[in-house]
């Protein structure tokens, strides 16, 4: 059985039984990859599965479809109360959810004009994705041969299916070379991010991202990142990365909604820093974790609690 088997998946509007949750052969999504998507955690807290960023994500799948010419047939209201339903049938303490919409049966051809949109929510436990020990030790990763799409060829402000392709390629080549990661540079030669993951690199106390334009995808886990750095006085600077910085950074993470925030230890085999997770690193995951824990009061307003299906700050 599945590791990833629950009870119910929510498709067009109703919650279906797993075994049930089924497309056609013929759907446009299967021949042409034409489907965007969302990757969002649940956390267990004292008052139940919360939801992290919940608005975000909603708003982020709607401008990816939008992108696309993808007409939603609901609203944001719908999907955010769908997203929760889900969750609530489940049953989980925490969960990964995964909203996708995707172009369904119509006529087999490039032209998706034809086709209906279908929009599917499915939860599953997700733990550690870069592997068990990865948030606490690090990882080791390469850069890939693979660059990320030019900006005229693939939008990559889209979280798409198609776009993955790319991901898998970046991926696959730094499993079959020895890595749990790696990290593609875009078409100029600068850092773009991760298979599936956002980056940051650390020098002299300064956090360092690639910029939107560097065609990464606009993470809001990088976004949150960016956010608890201000809260904590980390000077935050967005700009084009050098792949050679990476070799000499006191500290590099990749974060995302499946890998959280995880230490970069080694990259090409070099060491990164003292080759353990660095300090500022450390600090900011236990800044992530204590919010979305409930262990200190959400202050951002980050937490869409599933049982209630409304955003609570945990009292001081």
């Amino acid at each position: 059985m599945s590791s990833l088997k629950t009870d119910y998946i929510w498709m067009n509007g109703q919650l279906v039984r797993w075994e049930d949750a089924k497309i056609h052969i013929l759907s446009h999504v299967v021949h042409y990859g034409s489907s965007v998507f969302e990757g969002m955690r649940a956390y267990k807290t004292p008052e139940g599965p919360a939801c992290f960023r919940l608005k975000e994500h909603v708003d982020r799948l709607f401008n990816s479809a939008k992108i696309y010419r993808m007409e939603l047939p609901y609203t944001h209201e719908e999907i955010t109360n769908a997203i929760i339903d889900t969750v609530n049938a489940n049953g989980a303490e925490e969960c990964y959810v995964r909203p996708l919409v995707y172009r369904g049966f119509g006529r087999v051809g490039v032209d998706p004009s034809h086709c209906p949109v279908d929009v599917a929510i499915a939860t599953w436990y997700w733990g550690q994705y870069l592997g068990e020990e990865a948030l606490e030790k690090g990882v080791s990763v390469c850069v890939s041969s693979w660059r990320r799409m030019a900006p005229d060829t693939m939008p990559t402000m889209a979280k798409a299916g198609a776009n993955y392709m790319n991901g898998q390629l970046i991926k696959l080549e730094a499993i079959a070379n020895g890595y749990v990661e790696g990290i593609a540079l875009d078409t100029f030669g600068y850092v773009s991010e991760g298979s599936g993951e956002n980056i940051f690199i650390i020098r002299d106390g300064v956090l360092f991202t690639p910029p939107i334009s560097a065609a990464i995808l606009p993470g809001i886990t990088r976004d949150s990142l960016m956010t608890l750095s201000h809260d904590l006085g980390i000077k935050v600077v967005e700009q084009n990365i050098l792949r050679e910085a990476l070799y000499i950074a006191d500290e590099v993470f990749m974060c995302g909604s499946a890998s959280e925030v995880t230490p970069v230890t080694r990259i090409d085999k070099q060491v990164i820093g003292s080759g353990v997770a660095g300090p500022i690193t450390k600090k900011l995951q236990k800044a992530f974790f204590d919010i979305v824990e409930c262990k200190v009061p959400d202050r951002h307003k980050w937490l869409t609690f599933a049982r209630s299906g409304k955003r609570v700050s945990v009292p001081k």
